[in-house]
């Protein structure tokens, strides 16, 4: 853990608000690359994941942004409303499960709305290292456009294409016409809320793009509809222990009630921090963190959201 100062809190779009974050006596912070996020210990007690948005380069501060959620559960709303500049708050190192596919020749970088904070770092670090990119940038409208006059001043304008909700139909997003033919070396890269991703990435399936030139990060899952849920069982492969999960609770609420130390950030199958190896048993796998083939491997789970096809999953714990 490490504890920063809230250097600065500003408003930068509308419902959205810029953190500089520094360490109290001004040492340098672990390094990061583009696509890193760190996780927030907020005043509440809740932990939040958000990503770096200033340059990898710079070790005295981390940058976020924060958009105020209308369906926030606590986390954007204690940011907004609960943390002031000058407040100290503990954060974990900068993980990264979004990183650059630095071999690229080229890169097409899509973020929509608040999506747009590992993207800007991704896009600043591309200019930096003179490789060929091109960001698409989406929002409902150019005031709820976060970083826009940092775009602007960093010579990043001519790579930017802004489309807005509201705007002309003309400069809306064409999914179609920019993925229409899969190219060589080049990788897409997405965030934003999952509509938007979807549509992205369906996109991208349907034109032909390898797997493996598509990344994408999403910051926060849709609803989950939990009225077929049903009772399953967990056991600990170190000690056999039976453990019955109910149907109106989690795995990872189950392993934490019995006094079982699993790491844990997002309860939502976003952040992949409480991944777990699964030793036999079939997951239904409620995730985003990871990618249909590991889906298919069958060999992990996310206990805090996802559960079992089969009676019983036994776990490498």
């Amino acid at each position: 853990m490490i504890e920063i100062e809230v250097i600065s809190k500003t408003l930068d779009a509308e419902d959205i608000f810029r953190f500089e974050l520094a360490r109290p006596d001004g040492a340098a912070l672990p390094a990061f690359g583009a696509g890193a996020h760190i996780d927030v210990h907020l005043p509440n007690g809740l932990v939040r994941q958000y990503s770096l948005c200033n340059h990898p380069e710079e070790s005295h501060r981390y940058e976020i942004g924060v958009l105020k959620d209308p369906s926030s559960r606590g986390g954007s709303a204690a940011m907004h409303e609960q943390v002031q500049a000058g407040d100290r708050l503990q954060i974990s190192e900068p993980r990264n499960h979004f990183p650059l596919a630095h071999e690229a020749a080229r890169s097409l970088l899509f973020a929509g709305g608040i999506g747009v904070t590992p993207i800007l770092c991704m896009a600043e670090r591309l200019a930096h290292s003179g490789s060929e990119f091109e960001m698409h940038y989406c929002t409902r409208s150019e005031s709820r456009t976060a970083f826009r006059q940092r775009i602007a001043d960093s010579g990043l304008a001519k790579r930017v294409q802004f489309h807005f909700d509201d705007g002309d139909p003309t400069q809306k997003l064409d999914a179609a016409s920019l993925l229409a033919r899969p190219e060589t070396g080049t990788h897409i890269y997405v965030c934003g809320p999952k509509g938007f991703m979807d549509h992205v990435l369906d996109t991208a399936e349907r034109q032909g793009w390898p797997a493996d030139q598509v990344h994408r990060e999403y910051f926060a899952a849709a609803p989950v509809n939990h009225d077929a849920d049903a009772a399953f069982e967990i056991q600990l492969g170190s000690s056999g222990q039976i453990l019955e999960v109910p149907a109106d609770k989690s795995a990872l609420q189950v392993l934490l009630e019995q006094d079982i130390d699993i790491p844990y950030s997002c309860e939502d199958g976003v952040c992949g921090t409480c991944l777990t190896r699964v030793l036999e048993g079939e997951p239904d796998h409620r995730d985003l963190f990871m990618e249909p083939a590991e889906h298919a491997a069958n060999d992990q789970f996310t206990p805090c959201c996802s559960r079992a096809k089969s009676k019983r999953l036994v776990l490498d714990i």
